[in-house]
């Protein structure tokens, strides 16, 4: 049985990215068609797999040179598998959680203080007094996993000594 083949207009069709941007993704290595002398890009069915697994990370905020790293470990000679898949799932999760984690920190906090210096809310003077946060390093101290009740801890050590 040979393989069905779909055009590059029909995979912009179902995948609902432009073909411009899947001929870029070909030029990165992110995914390949095959091309008969003088005819147009045809992909597998497959490939509507991989563009969409490269969209979905892509709004999660992973870089082209992450997707093409995942993407380098499956097979390009055969349909990867659903273990083939699986595999690479597992690889992500580490780094899914770290950013479920920030966003949901995000979520929950943004309405206090978040240690990033500016004291422009009333709950600042007690979670950052005098910006002790800052001691930890820059940025929203707070939302980057630093506790405030250690800032504040060391802060009452330092005046000690």
């Amino acid at each position: 049985m040979s393989e069905i083949l779909i055009t590059i207009g029909e995979l912009a069709k179902r995948s609902g990215v432009a073909a411009s941007a899947l001929r870029f993704y070909e030029e990165q290595g992110l995914l390949s068609s095959k091309r008969e002398t003088g005819r147009q890009r045809q992909f597998s069915r497959d490939v509507l797999r991989r563009v969409a697994f490269i969209r979905v990370a892509q709004t999660v905020g992973l870089s082209l040179d992450e997707i093409k790293t995942a993407l380098s470990t499956l097979p390009q000679k055969r349909t990867p598998t659903r273990q083939d898949w699986q595999q690479l799932s597992r690889s992500w999760h580490p780094l899914l959680q770290q950013r479920i984690d920030t966003l949901t920190a995000l979520r929950d906090q943004l309405t206090s203080c978040i240690g990033c210096g500016c004291l422009s809310l009333k709950k600042c003077a007690l979670y950052n007094p005098e910006d002790a946060a800052h001691r930890r390093g820059t940025g929203p101290r707070y939302l980057l996993g630093d506790d405030p009740t250690k800032v504040l801890i060391e802060d009452d050590t330092d005046e000690h000594n």
